[in-house]
C-alpha cells in the first residue's frame, strides 16, 4: 500500500515538474531575447537618438526572430516538428506581443513622461514581462501544444 502511494506522487508531481521545466526554458529562451531586445533598443533610443517608439518596436522584432529558434529548439523541442501552421501562429501571437509591448511601453513612456534613461528600460522591461506572459499561455497553448502532429 505504501508503495502505490509512493508511485501515486511521483505520478502527481510529474505534471508539475513538466511546467516547471517548461517555464524555466519559456525564461532561458526569452531572457536571450529580452537582451537582444535591450541591446537594440538602447542602442537606437540612446546611441542613434531614434524616437522611442521608432526604437522599440524594430528590437521587439528582431529579439522575436531570435526567440522563434529558441522556443522551437530548445523550449519546446520535445513538440511537433516546424510547420507552416506552427510558424504563422508564432509570428502572427508575437505580432500581438509586440503590439501589445508597445503600447504598454507608449503609456508609460509618453503617457506617464517615464523618458529618461533609467526609466525608459524600467518601462521597457515591465511592458516586456506583462507581454511575455501573455506569449507564454499562446505559445505553449497553440504554437506548440503537446498533442500537435507534423503537418
Amino acid at each position: 500500500m505504501t508503495l502505490n502511494v509512493s508511485e501515486e506522487r511521483v505520478a502527481a508531481a510529474r505534471p508539475a515538474r513538466r511546467v516547471v521545466l517548461e517555464v524555466v526554458h519559456f525564461a532561458l529562451v526569452g531572457g536571450s531575447g529580452v537582451a537582444v531586445n535591450f541591446l537594440v533598443f538602447n542602442v537606437l533610443l540612446h546611441g542613434l537618438h531614434l524616437a522611442a517608439m521608432v526604437a522599440t518596436v524594430p528590437a521587439s522584432l528582431i529579439a522575436m526572430g531570435g526567440n522563434y529558434l529558441g522556443f522551437r529548439y530548445v523550449a519546446y523541442r520535445d513538440r511537433a516538428s516546424r510547420t507552416r501552421r506552427q510558424l504563422t501562429l508564432f509570428f502572427v501571437l508575437s505580432t500581438i506581443g509586440v503590439a501589445m509591448e508597445s503600447g504598454l511601453f507608449y503609456v508609460g513612456y509618453h503617457g506617464l513622461g517615464l523618458d529618461g534613461p533609467l526609466e525608459s528600460n524600467a518601462v521597457k522591461a515591465l511592458s516586456i514581462v506583462l507581454a511575455s506572459a501573455f506569449r507564454f499561455l499562446v505559445y505553449r497553448t497553440w504554437v506548440f501544444p503537446h498533442d500537435a502532429r507534423p503537418a
